[in-house]
Order: structure tokens, then C-alpha cells, then sequence
């Protein structure tokens, strides 16, 4: 008896995890209107998909609908008190520069951070006394 009861609960405790892991991969949709970079690369503006590609689900491909651009880059959880109010793409942009920072999906109160690199860090040290970093939030849906 005993351990049939063990093993419910391993049964339990890993479908638990694996709903998890399921809960936090994404695949959105969005139109970006403008260039942006990501990592160490700049794309162009136009229709993206993204999606984690890692069982981890920290890996992300972000890719052009029309196969042209593409861009594989990691990612930190992201967490907020309430959920999204919406799937959106979120961007720092610094005067005409604009750098993906999170990935969230409608209801979630898990997203996808990006880390800034060095020459997002660069030009918020460059901006930070005129204020005009701002954060653009870019409507995405689920596919």
C-alpha cells in the first residue's frame, strides 16, 4: 500500500513539473513597426514570431514570418504581481533605438526578460540625464 501511494504521488509531483515547464513555453505573433535589436543583432521591422526552443524554455527564436531574419537569444524569467493584460512585446527605446526586453503572454504572471547588452547599457548611461528612455509595448498574439 505504501508504496502504491509512493508512486501517485512521484506520478503527481512529475506531471506538477512537467505542466509547469508547459506553462511557461511561448509562441507569439507580433507585427513590430519598426527596427529593433536583439542580442547583438538589429532586425528589421515587420512580422515575427517567437518561441522557446529549449526544453529549458529559456532559449528563444525570434524570426521573421517571411524567413529573412532571424535571431536565437536567452532569457530570464520575468515575474509580475497580476497577469498581462495582454500578449505584448515590450522595448526600451532609447531616442530612435529600440531593444527587445520582455516577452509576456495574456493572463500570465510568468514572462521573458532579456538581458541588456552592452550597447543598450551604453546608450541608457548616454540618455539617463534627458530622460528619454521609454518603454513601447507592441500587441502580440498566441499561434
Amino acid at each position: 500500500m505504501k508504496r502504491q501511494a509512493f508512486s501517485l504521488i512521484s506520478l503527481l509531483s512529475l506531471l506538477l513539473m512537467a505542466g509547469s515547464a508547459i506553462a511557461q513555453t511561448i509562441h507569439v505573433r507580433a507585427n513590430v513597426p519598426f527596427n529593433f535589436s536583439v542580442g547583438t543583432k538589429t532586425l528589421p521591422a515587420g512580422a515575427y514570431d517567437i518561441k522557446t526552443i529549449s526544453s529549458d524554455t529559456t532559449t528563444l527564436l525570434v524570426q521573421a514570418r517571411d524567413g529573412k531574419s532571424s535571431m536565437i537569444v536567452g532569457s530570464d524569467a520575468a515575474e509580475a504581481l497580476k497577469g498581462a493584460e495582454k500578449t505584448k512585446l515590450v522595448f526600451n527605446r532609447y531616442g530612435s533605438q529600440y531593444f527587445l526586453a520582455e516577452i509576456w503572454v495574456g493572463g500570465a504572471t510568468m514572462g521573458h526578460q532579456l538581458p541588456k547588452t552592452s550597447r543598450e547599457k551604453e546608450l541608457a548611461r548616454e540618455v539617463a540625464s534627458d530622460l528619454t528612455q521609454r518603454r513601447v509595448e507592441v500587441v502580440a498574439s498566441l499561434y
